[in-house]
């Protein structure tokens, strides 16, 4: 019998096997594609504050320790950590097992190697918030946990400007084997778990060979032991991200209420199911509303997060899904944000900043002129509640019943403020001008999205009533957090979202050594910062409570910001996306959520 070469042969196979392969169906990917309303600013957890930026790390890195999907309240459970963490009577000694055989997404930085995670990451990972020369978002956060050792580590280094030593050893912090990190803190910190070893937004486990090997671009290749992984970037237009494949075996489980019909039903329906469901996340930037809102109608995203204002009433009139929404199939989710919006006013700034009376009183009066229910009915059609301080909704000291002046709206009150303190036209304009005669204009940062236009026409409005010029300065967003971080403005706005149920948080926007990172506002009061400081170390309770309620009234009184409102959000699954719960003081919840791709119209091949 006369053979066929061993080319041949491996040609006829190949093909025979093509065919048989060719026979078998595909499966379409579960792709999930959704829209950002601002850009991101990039991927490395030290260097990124923004609400936006978190919410694609928190996918990527992760923490010890998470809050349950589904628990309301909040309750916090292990992620990577081996249980619940060691903690001593008197709240200064804490050990978190990490479990074994977790692994880092591969990365050509490994060098073919698979890299398990270990208690060594996480030490690595907060020393990297104290290395001066990350200039870390939330180092100040950190500083105040007053870890034994670290604060005098991150000083030495300033001083003599060494480059931060990662070997040394350092008392309060420190790996005691291959999986069990030790903290020490100088004071009791009760809360010290919550702080800083959960939320995945904030600290998330990061490998030293991937940052010693991609240097200052760490912030394009994020690589962490979470459920994704970004695959690709377009800057301030498109990020994708794919399952890790390398992701340890983890399945989905949650602990609702009992009158929590909808997560009762989603744990029913996905118990057991191993996470992430989908396999590739598409993000677009959208920075305009009604092309997000015209995308997600047409089919183009599988969900719409925060429906905008400007569509509010077509998409869920009277905090109800509308009935032709309904019709096709679609799920609203309807939530109280634990958030405020707020203009912050640059305390270092000659015009708007400084603590003398005549300072205190322009900066009141421009709250006063201000008026918020009507931002609430024009611009936000609805969506959101009046806010009184730097507390927010769900946090354990936030009282729905408190009013202060930070929502009064009092134009009159506001022009008697301005003319006792001198604010007066002196050269017949028109125009008020400051005390020594020089015009007095306001200027404002802004974005040019369609909140940000009706907003400023608001603020525009109010300004011209009392007398005063307002000039606006329009930028992208991350432009202007990077100026505004620096110092360089007068005024903007911004919203601040909560990551824990700890309501001292927020005042990390009014803490002195919080300049430039959270306290935007650069206010410096010794008072505020020795409030803050007491109530530190202070189990919850009204003694604590009564620390901060005594921070926000002076916060109030000197007004460095004026807090606008809470959000009413609505957020949108199409019918062939299930399993959505908009996360509290959490950002992650992709690997919870499932797409349908034989309904999906724009579902992706294999």
């Amino acid at each position: 019998m006369k053979r066929l070469p061993l080319i041949a042969l491996a040609l006829c196979l190949a093909l025979s096997l093509g065919a048989a392969q060719a026979d078998v169906p595909k499966t379409p990917l579960k792709t999930f594609r959704y829209a950002y309303r601002v850009a991101e600013t990039g991927f490395d957890p030290i260097a990124v504050s923004d609400l936006h930026s978190r919410g694609i790390t928190a996918h990527i890195f992760e923490a010890p320790y998470t809050y349950d999907h589904l628990a309301r309240p909040v309750k916090i459970v292990p992620l990577v950590a081996d249980g619940m963490p060691i903690v001593s009577s008197d709240y200064r000694q804490f050990s978190v097992r990490i479990k074994p055989g977790i692994y880092f997404a591969d990365d050509p930085a490994f060098k073919g190697q698979r890299r398990e995670l270990t208690a060594a990451d996480f030490v690595y990972s907060i020393k990297r918030f104290a290395d001066p020369a990350n200039k870390a978002q939330a180092w100040t956060q950190i500083e105040d946990l007053g870890l034994v050792g670290l604060n005098e580590l991150h000083r030495r280094v300033i001083e003599r400007k060494q480059p931060f030593p990662y070997d040394e050893p350092v008392a309060g912090l420190y790996a005691s084997d291959r999986y069990t990190v030790q903290v020490q803190t100088k004071q009791p910190r009760p809360r010290l778990i919550e702080s800083l070893f959960t939320g995945n937004d904030l600290l998330g486990a990061v490998a030293r060979e991937v940052v010693e090997t991609y240097g200052d671009q760490i912030s394009a290749h994020p690589v962490g032991t979470g459920p994704f992984k970004l695959v690709e970037w377009r800057r301030s237009s498109q990020m994708v991200f794919e399952r890790n494949p390398g992701y340890r075996e983890r399945y989905y489980d949650a602990q609702p209420p009992a009158d929590d019909a909808q997560g009762q039903a989603w744990l029913a329906r996905f118990k057991g199911r191993r996470i992430p469901m989908v396999d590739r996340v598409v993000i677009d930037v959208v920075v305009e509303d009604q092309p997000r809102w015209l995308a997600f109608l047409n089919n183009e995203h599988d969900f719409i997060e925060r429906v905008p204002e400007a569509f509010i009433t077509q998409a869920a009139p009277g905090r109800k899904l509308a009935p032709n929404l309904a019709k096709r199939g679609m799920r609203a989710e309807f939530s109280v944000a634990p958030d405020m919006t707020l203009t912050v006013y640059n305390m270092e700034d000659p015009v708007v900043g400084g603590y003398t009376p005549d300072k205190v009183a322009l900066r009141r009066a421009l709250s006063l002129a201000y008026d918020v229910r009507k931002e609430i009915r024009i611009s936000r059609r609805g969506t959101a509640v009046p806010a009184q301080a730097l507390v927010v909704p769900h946090s354990l000291a936030f009282d729905p019943s408190l009013k202060t002046e930070n929502s009064e709206y009092n134009p009159a009150k506001a022009r008697a403020l301005l003319d006792l303190y001198g604010y007066v036209d002196k050269d017949g304009d028109g125009w008020r001008d400051l005390p020594d005669g020089s015009p007095l204009v306001i200027n404002r940062k802004t974005e040019s999205d369609a909140l940000s236009r009706s907003i400023d026409e608001l603020w525009d409005q109010a300004l011209r009533a009392i007398g005063i010029k307002l000039v606006l300065k329009v930028a992208p967003w991350p432009d202007n957090l990077k100026a505004v971080q620096a110092g360089n403005f007068q005024t903007w706005k911004v919203g601040s979202f909560a990551d824990s149920p700890d309501s001292q948080g927020n005042l990390q926007r009014v803490y002195g050594p919080a300049k430039g990172t959270a306290n935007l506002a650069r206010i410096q009061m010794d008072e505020i910062d020795r409030l803050f400081e007491r109530a530190s170390p202070l189990p919850d309770g009204p003694e604590r409570t009564a620390l901060l309620q005594q921070a926000w009234r002076l916060v109030v009184a000197y007004a460095p910001y004026k807090v606008h409102v809470h959000r009413l959000l609505t957020d949108i699954e199409q019918p062939w996306m299930t399993g959505y719960r908009r996360p509290v003081f959490w950002l992650d919840f992709w690997q919870y959520i499932d797409i349908d791709p034989a309904r999906q119209p724009h579902s992706s091949p294999p």
